[in-house]
This record gives structure tokens, sequence and C-alpha cells, in this order.
């Protein structure tokens, strides 16, 4: 009896599959969102705008990982990333779920910090350097900077380049 071959590429599964987590990891964000009560700092508001720009971006998966009591950790990927999983790490710090806090933290060559109000972080971003903007209430003006810098990670991540033709020195 023969082997049957699947065109996985073809046949409409792979799409299919990567649909369905999409909505899962959706739903884990939303079911998050709607059981966070309101904070007087605007922590929510904050972390509930950056998920909004986030989601309308094309072409991305999302991965959400809850760690209730220490983190809730949402990580955007484009989907043309072959080098890196995320393109941005939007933690969500739980220590004390009465105070919640966030820390948006980028690749350092794929943003820039022209008001200097990111914190450098050597190596710690997955092993590489990086930059985090941490929020422990909400403004408009850094909201928007984040915003910008989200942009910048993606438009950066569409052209990252393969493990294969990277240069090393």
């Amino acid at each position: 009896m023969g082997k049957i071959k699947i065109d996985l590429e073809n046949s409409g599964l792979i799409q299919k599959l990567t649909k369905m987590r999409a909505k899962a990891e959706m739903d884990k964000i939303k079911q998050f969102i709607e059981q966070w009560k309101e904070d007087e700092p605007g922590i929510k508001r904050a972390f509930t705008a950056i998920v909004d720009r986030i989601v309308r971006m094309d072409n991305i998966s999302i991965e959400f990982n809850a760690r209730p009591g220490i983190t809730y950790s949402l990580r955007p990927r484009h989907n043309a990333q072959k080098k890196r999983s995320l393109f941005a790490m939007v933690d969500v710090i739980d220590d004390d779920p009465e105070a919640r806090w966030l820390s948006i933290c980028f690749y350092g060559e794929m943003i820039s910090d022209p008001e200097d109000m990111g914190d450098l972080i050597p190596g710690g971003l997955l092993g590489e350097d990086g930059y985090c903007f941490d929020l422990d209430e909400y403004d408009d003006n850094k909201v928007d900077y984040i915003k910008k810098r989200l942009d910048e990670a993606y438009e950066s991540a569409k052209s990252e380049p393969t493990a294969m033709n990277t240069i090393s020195h």
C-alpha cells in the first residue's frame, strides 16, 4: 500500500490551522482584558490601546502567554520573520494585580528612540540587546510614542534578514 502525500502548503490546511490558532490567542487576550478591573492609573486602557494597534497590523501572528501573578505577555511576530520569534514583547507585570504596569520591549536594531524614553537592556530581550518602555500610568504622549515604536518594529520585521543571508564578521 502506497503512502498518501499531502501538499500542506496548497491544501489550505496550514491557513486554516493558523486562523484557528489566531482566534484562540485573541480569545485569550479578550478574556484577560474582560476580567481586568478598571484601574486608576489607566494601565488597562494603555494595554488595550497597544493591543488595538497590534491587531490592526497585517500578516502577523500573536502569541499570548499568561502567567498569573507574574506576567501576561503578548508577542507579535511578522510572518516574514525567520530569525526571531517576535518583533515586540508587551508584558503586563502582574506581581501585584491591583497595581499592574506595562513593559513594552523591542530589539534595539528594529527601532529608534529619538526622545530617549526607553531603557537599554543589553542582552535582555531573548539574549539580544533591546529597549524597554515601562508604563505605570496612562499617558497619551507615552502611549503614542510606544505605538510609533511598534510601527517601526513591524516595518523592520517585514524585511528581517533570514539567518541564512545574515553575514557574520
